[in-house]
This record gives C-alpha cells, sequence and structure tokens, in this order.
C-alpha cells in the first residue's frame, strides 16, 4: 500500500502566545499514541512550543515545564493522556534511545520530541513535525511554523489546517484556549475565550468504522451513532425551533468536523461531592421531556440548503446488539466465557421483551438526556432552563427511554425515592395533557427501557475498562446494577429478572440493593395515583 503524501503548512507566530494557540489548537486533535517532533536552531522556540501543548493539557498555565536537555525526558501523567517529553541534543549514539524509554515508544503515551535529527531513521513513519526559525523581520519574538504530516497523520495535519483557517474566519484565532474534560466518545471540547466573551470549539472528526461483526455493520453503525458533526447541527437546530435550550451555532465546518458554538456555561443539575441531584433542577429536566414527548416532531430536519438529515430509529437489531454487550463485554470482564445456548436465550429473551415498546408511539429520543449533558440556566424560564448538550446520538424511539437516562443516571446516584417522585410528576403532566395516555403501559416499558439500558451500560463500561485502558468507569458499575436490579423488580419483567440472577454474576463491590421498587408496579401506590383532576 502507497503510503498518504506528506501534508504541509506554513504559518507566522507573533509571539509565545501565538505559539502556545498553535500547540493549543493541535492538543485538541490528537490522541494517545500520536508524535509530534520539534524541529529548528538552538531558541528557536522548541520547548516554548512544547511547554504550550503541556500546560493545555494539564489545565494549568503555570506549570513548570523545564527544559528537559539534561534529563533527556520527562513524563507527565497529564488527565487521560500521558506524554513524554524529550530533548535529544545530547544524544550521541542512538541506542541510547532505549536507556530513557524511547525506543521503542511507550504505547498510549503522546511523544514530543526535540532535535529529533539525533534518532534519524529511527523515528515512526506516522508523525508530526514542527519547524521552527526565526523572523526577525516580524519582531524580535516571531517565529515561523512549517507542520509537515507524515504517514496517517497528514490527514491530522490537514484538520490542523482547517481548524485554524475555521479560527481565522471567526476572527477567535486569538481567544485564549482553555481545555475542557472530555467524554468517553471521541469528540474533544475547548472554551474561547475573546473579548470577555467565550464559545465553545468542538472537534468531532468523522467516525471511523470499526469491524463489520454486527450483521455486516460496525457497532457505531449497528447503533445508529453519529458518523460525523451534523446530527448535532440539524438537531441543535431543530430543538432551539421549539423553544429549548440547544446551543447557537456560530460556525462550521461540516466536513472537517468543526463547529464554534454558543456557551451555556458550567452550572450544573448535580452539586456536592459526590455528586447529588439538585431537586428543583430534575424536576424541570422531567418537564421539558413531558414537553417534548406531546409534540407531534418530525422524522426528517433540514441540514443545509441542499440537504437534510433523517433520524434514525432506535429498531430491535440496535437494542439487541447493545444489550449484546453485557455478554460480549461485561461477562468477561466478570471471568465468565457465555456459551453459545446462553448467547441464543439471552437473545431471544430480549426480543420477545422489546416488542411491546417498539409497538408504542415514537418521538424523538436524545439518547443521554442524564447530569453531565445538561446545563443549568438560571437566566432562562421555564423548561429553557435545561440547557442541552451532547444529542448528536439522537433517535426515534419510546419516550421512556429518555426519562431512565435522567431518573436512572449511570454517573450519579439518584435516590430511589426521588426518582418514583420524578416518576409520579412525569406521568401526572402527561395525563393532564393527554387523557388517552395510559400510565400502567408506560410503567411497563420504562421497567424495559430501563433493563436495557442498564445492560447495555454494564457492556459498555467493561469495554472501555478492557478495550480502551479506561479502568476509571468500572467505578459505576455498583450503581447501574442497583438501576438493574429496580427494573428487574418489576411484575412484567419477572422471567428475566429469574434468569439475570441465574446467569449474570454482579459487578466487583456492589452492594444489595436497600429496596427492590420499581416506578409504576403494585409496590409503588405514587406512581398508581389517579391523575390530578383538570378543574380549577
Amino acid at each position: 500500500m502507497t503510503a498518504p503524501s506528506p501534508s504541509t503548512f506554513s504559518l507566522a507566530l507573533a509571539n509565545e502566545t501565538a505559539t502556545a494557540q498553535l500547540m493549543a489548537d493541535l492538543a485538541l486533535l490528537i490522541g494517545p499514541g500520536d508524535v509530534i517532533t520539534l524541529s529548528g536552531d538552538l531558541g528557536a522556540g522548541k520547548t516554548a512550543a512544547a511547554r504550550g501543548m503541556i500546560r493545555y493539557l494539564a489545565g494549568d498555565d503555570e506549570l513548570e515545564v523545564p527544559s528537559p536537555t539534561f534529563t533527556l525526558a520527562q513524563v507527565y501523567d497529564l488527565p487521560g493522556l500521558p506524554l513524554i517529553h524529550a530533548d535529544l541534543y545530547r544524544i550521541s549514539d542512538p541506542d541510547e534511545l532505549e536507556e530513557i524509554g524511547l525506543s521503542p515508544l511507550p504505547e498510549g503515551t503522546v511523544a514530543l520530541i526535540e532535535w529529533p535529527d539525533r534518532a534519524a531513521g529511527l523515528l515512526p513513519a506516522d508523525r508530526i513535525d514542527i519547524s521552527l526559525s526565526h523572523r526577525p523581520a516580524l519582531g524580535s519574538n516571531a517565529r515561523a511554523a512549517e507542520i509537515t504530516g507524515y504517514g496517517t497523520s497528514a490527514t491530522l495535519v490537514a484538520r490542523l489546517k482547517a481548524l485554524r483557517e475555521m479560527l481565522a474566519t471567526a476572527r477567535l484565532a486569538e481567544a485564549q484556549r482553555q481545555r475542557m474534560a472530555g467524554d468517553a466518545s471521541i469528540r474533544s471540547y475547548a472554551r474561547l475565550v475573546r473579548d470577555g466573551s467565550s464559545f465553545i470549539l468542538m472537534n468531532s472528526p468523522k467516525r471511523q468504522q470499526g469491524p463489520a461483526i454486527y450483521g455486516g455493520k460496525s457497532y457505531s453503525a449497528a447503533v445508529h451513532l453519529a458518523e460525523d458533526v451534523r446530527p448535532f447541527v440539524a438537531i441543535a437546530n431543530a430543538l432551539r425551533d421549539r423553544g429549548l435550550s440547544a446551543p447557537v451555532i456560530h460556525y462550521a465546518d461540516l466536513e472537517a468536523g468543526f463547529l464554534v458554538t454558543e456557551d451555556l456555561g458550567n452550572a450544573a443539575v448535580v452539586e456536592g461531592d459526590p455528586p447529588r441531584p439538585i431537586v428543583e433542577r430534575y424536576e424541570v429536566a422531567t418537564d421539558l421531556l413531558v414537553t417534548l414527548h406531546c409534540q407531534a416532531l418530525p422524522e426528517t430536519l433540514p441540514l443545509t440548503r441542499q440537504s437534510a438529515y433523517a433520524i434514525p430509529t432506535f429498531d430491535i437489531d440496535a437494542m439487541l446488539v447493545e444489550a449484546g454487550l453485557m455478554l460480549e463485554w461485561y461477562l468477561p470482564d466478570r471471568g465468565v466465557q457465555p456459551a453459545k445456548n446462553l448467547v441464543a436465550v439471552f437473545i431471544m429473551m430480549w426480543r420477545g421483551l422489546l416488542q411491546q415498546p417498539l409497538a408504542a408511539p415514537k418521538t424523538w429520543l436524545l439518547r443521554d438526556y442524564h447530569s453531565p449533558n445538561l446545563i443549568w440556566r438560571d437566566e432562562r424560564k421555564g423548561i429553557a432552563k435545561v440547557g442541552l448538550i451532547d444529542f448528536q446520538d439522537a433517535m426515534l424511539g419510546h419516550p421512556a427511554y429518555d426519562l431512565v437516562s435522567l431518573l436512572q443516571d449511570a454517573r450519579v446516584d439518584v435516590p430511589e425515592q426521588l426518582e418514583l417522585a420524578l416518576f409520579a410528576r412525569y406521568i401526572r403532566a402527561r395525563r393532564m395533557l393527554d387523557q388517552a395516555f395510559d400510565p400502567a403501559t408506560f410503567a411497563v416499558h420504562y421497567a424495559i427501557m430501563s433493563a436495557q439500558r442498564n445492560t447495555k451500560l454494564l457492556g459498555t463500561f467493561a469495554r472501555l475498562n478492557r478495550r480502551d485502558g479506561k479502568p476509571q468507569y468500572l467505578k459505576h458499575q455498583p450503581r447501574i446494577w442497583t438501576y438493574l436490579n429496580r427494573a428487574l423488580a418489576h411484575p412484567a419483567l419477572t422471567p428475566v429478572k429469574d434468569w439475570y440472577t441465574a446467569n449474570i454474576p454482579p459487578p466487583v463491590g456492589n452492594k444489595p440493593p436497600a429496596s427492590n421498587k420499581t416506578p409504576g408496579d403494585s409496590k409503588t401506590p405514587a406512581a398508581n395515583k389517579p391523575p390530578p383532576s383538570n378543574k380549577a
């Protein structure tokens, strides 16, 4: 196979701040295993460039980042992204690279290497080189940078060029960059601050498809994950058109996958450490779902003047693939290899169970409607107080799914009594707006959607541990197991509960649930109360 042609572009850097901005933009795009070499004469600014990237990734503008000229290599354990900063100036023999941990390069680590010419012929074919040089005609602190991507890194450098061009168009090239915490996805974010105003920069590269092992599809295609940034734009515009607080899209490069959006702020719907729900804010978030679920919503949304976006359906195949993550990842993570007959019974059981909610009317399903994706906007009114982010994977599906996402938050303990109270609040509001709404049927569907979602999450977090080296997600599994048992306590799921009890071990560190109540069963009087009268 022919190697990709190198991708190169050049730019002037007026001062060290401009260098730091360039390195922050590059830091937004890179990931574990990327190699960045810094070339140039003495005093060209190589260490200043490395310092700019390390400080950005650390989220600390004052972090001490000395030149590794004498230590040769310095390792930084940055949030989610370990980095090694090396200076090869004093290397006289390529064999010395092994002594400082650079031969081979450590896996899963970003490598920043100054004086790469000292290791000529030993550097990986896939790398980014930034060649810095003095530009006295532009000022005593000015530099020129030539950025070249070799091998597979050529695509990344092309995206960096596109990002810089969009920021220039948006007059944000000189904005302060602030790193924002990412999530478990391929996306990354930065806050841009300019003249007292702030914006959110989203990096959402086109999704690379994995192996086609789910009925001839990759996992992301089988479960309808967004392929690029276009769904976010279409859904954000549609939500705002209905009076909801999705961010305004200020600038977009749909092809490269970059957006500059409104900054909804930092105010959360949870508080404390460990975080716990702010009841009043969860109530408004529940009311938002009621409003959304009582509307007739289109299945196709306008995107550009020439194109539209069709919202995918949360179909039986997607639901089964998601639930199957429990067998594929969770059980092996617990030391169990499921036999073929167990897998067959699992699929048959879930196929039968999901027929009920599949037959119900569908609405927009935002998919991850939970605390990390809800921003509180106190200055707004009513349901507009709830800011919405991370909805690009939205589907057409059962309205109970998003209510489950909120009331059984995978990352926050939602007390059982609060779940029951908010469930009852939702039921009462739906009945007031639609006398044909059936609380008992909805409660069954809520239990089924809860069991499906929490089954998926146990598998998802095990996969993040085993495949992606992210063990921090395992701490959520006991909470998810508790939610799952709440769902399985519904009488309609008794056969499923018996099967899980016989075949699925609890996660490590799990504590037995304090109660087995589930919204809408015979042990939950709040959800079975008659709806309030519409009379004044």
